[in-house]
């Protein structure tokens, strides 16, 4: 059987000019017609939901195909629309959240932490046969999700400086008070009930705010992978779809097979290894799910695609994965194309090269007149201009 995916994107809307975040989704918005958009809590973000899909291709269009609408409604309000973990050139401002009760309550609530969301993640959703088996297989992908966000890091930078992290987004969203490694519940009940034990505490107002590496969804009858970075190129996330997928069609197996959880549910060693690939992203050492040593990305990767070649055979997506896989490794992180493209000609040209991914573009640039920067269809350019 194979089970459905779909994927919600998020995109930071920037000004053409400066290359600089602003506060102007709800314009870009207004511009898009029929579904499939919507708000974040900051008003720099837009969200992007896709169709739920049985194949990668199908994912892959769709998603181009949102990535052209919000591209050509945010470019005619002299805008661009980047996915990635955080951009190079942003300002805090605490008076940029969106409106509604929420999202003004989680401004009040959680200050500096919601006043710093100034981050954006691509979430990816699997079909599971019911909500126990949800639960369940949460425990057996667990270990796996570090090795995605390595695949996904592409957040260097912060306010305008380099972090010397890949996915610096993964430090800022650990603040909240329920991020992180999801555990280890024996079924579905045990799951609501600690739902229930968070919110009755008064931290947190509603389920939606469980925001584990991966849960349960609380309106479909699917799986969500929430550990990942936005990611410039939509062949990014397409790759960790297929991964994802294969990991929740394996745990849906095992359990059937009545091969229990061999995830021990100690968030310190997942922790562990989501810092290491929040770290490292591609470029370094990740912590291998099995042996728990240090391993060279390329291997635990690899490794991983060994692992569950049957599972992606079985949905049709081996040659796809290990095309894109082979793709992904070859040409790094999105966060080492963005901090080589800075160190060799600056922060502007990082957002270029941002923009330019995020279109399904080659990067071009060229000379803008002294002093002077634009953001043109190929992405912001720039001469002899720094931050």
């Amino acid at each position: 059987m194979t089970l459905r995916i779909g994927a919600e994107e998020e995109f930071h809307v920037l000004d053409v000019k400066s290359g600089r975040l602003v506060p102007r989704a709800r314009a870009v918005l207004d511009r898009l017609d029929g579904p499939g958009f919507t708000t974040e809590l900051q008003q720099s973000a837009v969200e992007s939901n896709s169709g739920v899909h049985g194949t990668l291709d199908a994912l892959h269009a769709d998603l181009a195909g949102s990535r052209r609408r919000l591209d050509v409604a945010a470019s005619s309000l002299g805008l661009a629309s980047v996915a990635a973990g955080t951009v190079p050139l942003a300002q805090l401002n605490p008076r940029n959240v969106t409106a509604g009760r929420r999202y003004r309550h989680m401004a009040d609530e959680y200050r500096r932490v919601a006043d710093e969301q100034l981050i954006c993640s691509a979430q990816v959703h699997v079909d599971v046969p019911d909500r126990d088996t949800a639960v369940r297989a949460m425990c057996l992908v667990s270990p796996w999700l570090p090795p995605l966000l390595a695949l996904s890091a592409s957040s260097p930078f912060w306010l305008g400086a380099d972090t010397g992290y890949a996915s610096w987004r993964t430090m800022l969203w650990q603040r909240w008070p329920t991020a992180g490694p999801a555990g280890h519940y024996t079924d579905a009940a045990a799951y609501d009930a600690a739902l229930k034990e968070l919110i009755r505490s008064g931290v947190i107002s509603d389920p939606g705010m469980v925001y584990h590496d991966v849960r349960p969804s609380a309106h479909q009858r699917t799986l969500e992978l929430r550990i990942c970075d936005a990611c410039p190129r939509v062949e990014t996330v397409v790759l960790v779809a297929g991964l994802f997928r294969a990991l929740v069609h394996d745990a849906c197996d095992r359990l059937a097979r009545g091969g229990g959880p061999w995830c021990d549910g100690h968030h310190e060693w997942l922790r562990v290894a989501t810092w290491r690939a929040a770290r490292s992203g591609l470029e370094g050492a990740l912590v291998d799910p099995v042996a728990r040593r240090a391993a060279p990305a390329r291997v635990v990767l690899h490794g991983m695609a060994v692992r569950l070649h049957p599972a992606l055979e079985a949905s049709g997506d081996w040659e796809n994965v290990h095309e894109l896989l082979a793709r992904a490794l070859a040409a790094g992180s999105a966060a080492h194309r963005l901090r080589r493209a800075a160190e060799d000609e600056g922060l502007l040209a990082s957002v270029a090269l941002l923009v330019a991914e995020t279109r399904g573009a080659p990067v071009v640039r060229a000379a803008a007149p002294t002093g002077t920067t634009r953001v043109g269809r190929a992405g912001p350019v720039a001469d002899g201009v720094g931050t």
